[in-house]
């Protein structure tokens, strides 16, 4: 399924936006294509001039540097993850049965079939498992924080904090509950793929059990008491 999604993301991220030229939109895609093969470590303005037959120097007047255009590629992913999300429930009445739309949409593996734009919404999805923490585990945090390089993440754990709150009325700790949810989908993949004494699911390998886990993970927090902080 195609969804049609068109989002335009923070002016701050970018020095030309690349979605007003053919070659910005080249430098997204081959971007993701090589981060995706190469690692972000390994991944620099000259391997992706390679790429695209083009200078660095041109890559340079779209994004100031490759942090800024990881940033960039990663609030791709949230707001089509947060897209997802109101798209799934729009008509769902349920809270529980939210909350268990947004943790099957959270482990891509069973949505494959949902595409956006012409992006490799796989290579995105790896990009984030193993790069988005890196977006603001840095030096520069607080500054791109007060830049609002972060929105589009923090828009997505509100909107799964809001579901929550449907399910819990005065639950305590509804963006840190959301927060961490989004974060261990991702490590529980990561860590099943490559440090698999890490997590429980080394067997099996299958996306499945891990929503298994991150379905008992939310509930039992929920339903833990009545959501009052522990003294």
């Amino acid at each position: 399924m195609h969804l049609d999604f068109n989002i335009k993301l923070n002016s701050q991220l970018y020095l030309r936006d690349p979605e007003s030229t053919d070659l910005g939109k080249e430098i997204i895609a081959s971007s993701i294509k090589l981060i995706y093969n190469l690692g972000y470590e390994q991944f620099t303005f000259k391997k992706l001039a390679a790429e695209i037959t083009c200078t660095e120097a041109t890559i340079y007047r779209y994004f100031e540097n490759k942090h800024k255009l990881l940033i960039y590629l990663i609030d791709c992913y949230w707001a089509f993850m947060e897209f997802q999300i109101v798209f799934k429930t729009n008509n769902v009445v349920s809270p529980k049965e939210k909350i268990n739309t947004v943790i099957d949409l959270l482990v891509w593996e069973d949505n494959s079939e949902l595409h956006f734009s012409k992006l490799d919404q796989k290579a995105l999805y790896y990009i984030a498992i193993a790069e988005s923490n890196k977006t603001y585990l840095s030096k520069g945090v607080d500054e791109n924080n007060k830049d609002a390089l972060y929105q589009p993440y923090k828009d997505l754990c509100k909107r799964i904090a809001d579901i929550f709150m449907e399910y819990k009325p005065g639950f305590t700790y509804p963006k840190s509950l959301a927060s961490s949810l989004v974060e261990m989908s991702h490590l529980q993949y990561y860590f099943m793929q490559h440090l698999p004494r890490l997590c429980d699911f080394e067997e099996k390998k299958s996306p499945k059990e891990i929503e298994k886990f991150l379905a008992h993970f939310v509930f039992g927090t929920l339903d833990y008491g009545g959501g009052e902080k522990l003294i």
